[in-house]
């Protein structure tokens, strides 16, 4: 899921940088300053995102990734994270 995440990323448009750390985390930056930490939980078997509206936890669940919250699913809410601390849409789907 994160090299999907990445392939994303670098297919966006959208002005930002991002940079893969070890351990699989993805720390993208923006213009503003502002950064997302997408990261992989391998104890819980999560993706977790950090972004300036708030933290995510996302499980597996029939071959999506949906959080646990609220049922929402990762790439939405990634897309929907970036495209407010880019100030512009991007899409990520």
């Amino acid at each position: 899921m994160l090299a999907r995440i990445e392939t994303a990323l670098e297919g966006s448009g959208a002005d930002l940088d991002f940079e893969i750390k070890p351990g699989g985390v993805i720390e993208i930056e923006f213009d503003n300053g502002s950064k997302i930490i997408v990261n992989r939980h391998t104890a819980a078997r999560e993706i977790w995102v950090a972004a300036r509206s708030g933290g995510y936890h996302f499980k597996p669940d029939a071959g999506r990734w949906v959080a646990a919250r609220d049922g929402a699913e990762l790439m939405a809410t990634l897309s929907r994270c970036v495209s407010e601390q880019a100030g512009a849409p991007v899409g990520l789907g």
